[in-house]
């Protein structure tokens, strides 16, 4: 599991670990500022009678997810399930996010997942069989203004994941999508700003938009009935021990919300499936 330390990913490796799996929680740094989270989850695990262990993994560098996935290999022997979770989440004016910013936005969101997908692929492949999970976003399918930076991250995660879906098959391999809604996490509030303070400059009144986004975060949940992002951490439970081929796409929406996600995967199935077999792919859906 990448990106471990906080929110879907601190809630999945301690649900997964409740279901006596053998887990691996990556984070970074820990020895240093994630030093508290990485005892939290061993202490808490350990509390229930489990084990879960904690990896130094940046997914960010490369030479960092080669050398954990060779270590997991090396203690454990095989990895059946890569969850990708980690991520960050630019919210400002789009244009305003540089170059650089966008590529930083990427590194963790796109080719982070990249790096971690083709470090256990060989293993996998060589296994015949195994699971990769992208935790993605409802903003992987529709764009919110002004979350432009970090929904093209997650449309470009989709498509990758949906491409190795088909090629891998073959292989006993399933490649699945988690489109998480709106639930709380640390997500908006630790936004990386956008560069360009000339273009923000430019926007006027607009420019302050995506501020008034990050205070109101949190408004609008119903304080009886708050969204549990647990929800998420369950899906991907689930996904990880089914026994038959798994769904593509797993829509999961805080209780009583739908924003059209799972309506518009539907409506685009079978286009994809029509593409495919007039392609002569069909075997590969």
């Amino acid at each position: 599991m990448t990106g471990a330390s906080s929110g879907f990913g601190k809630l999945t490796v301690l649900e997964l670990a409740r279901r006596d799996h053998t887990v691996v929680a990556t984070m970074r740094d820990v020895e240093g500022r994630n030093a508290k989270v990485r005892s939290e989850l061993i202490d808490a695990a350990k509390a229930e009678g489990h084990v879960l262990h904690v990896l130094e993994m940046d997914v960010a560098d490369e030479a960092s997810v080669n050398s954990a996935i060779e270590q997991v290999i090396r203690q454990h022997g095989k990895i059946d399930a890569l969850i990708n979770n980690a991520g960050t989440m630019a919210v400002g004016v789009t244009e305003a996010y540089t170059v650089a910013d966008v590529e930083r936005q990427f590194a963790v969101n796109f080719f982070g997942a990249l790096r971690a997908d083709r470090a256990v692929l060989p293993h996998m492949r060589a296994a015949g069989s195994g699971l990769l999970v992208h935790v993605t976003s409802l903003m992987g399918r529709v764009v919110f203004p002004f979350f432009g930076v970090y929904s093209a991250s997650k449309f470009a995660l989709e498509a990758l994941a949906e491409a190795y879906r088909y090629e891998l098959k073959g292989f006993g391999i399933d490649s699945v999508i988690v489109e998480p809604g709106p639930f709380p996490s640390n997500l908006i509030s630790s936004s990386p700003e956008p560069s360009d303070q000339g273009v923000l400059t430019s926007y006027g009144e607009v420019a302050a938009i995506p501020g008034q986004i990050k205070d109101n975060a949190s408004h609008g949940h119903d304080a009886a009935n708050p969204p549990r992002p647990q929800r998420v951490a369950d899906a991907i439970e689930q996904l990880v021990e089914a026994t038959e081929r798994r769904p593509l796409r797993t829509v999961v929406m805080p209780e009583g919300m739908d924003l059209g996600v799972q309506r518009l995967n539907e409506a685009v199935s079978p286009i994809q499936n029509d593409l495919l077999t007039s392609l002569g792919m069909s075997s590969m859906i």
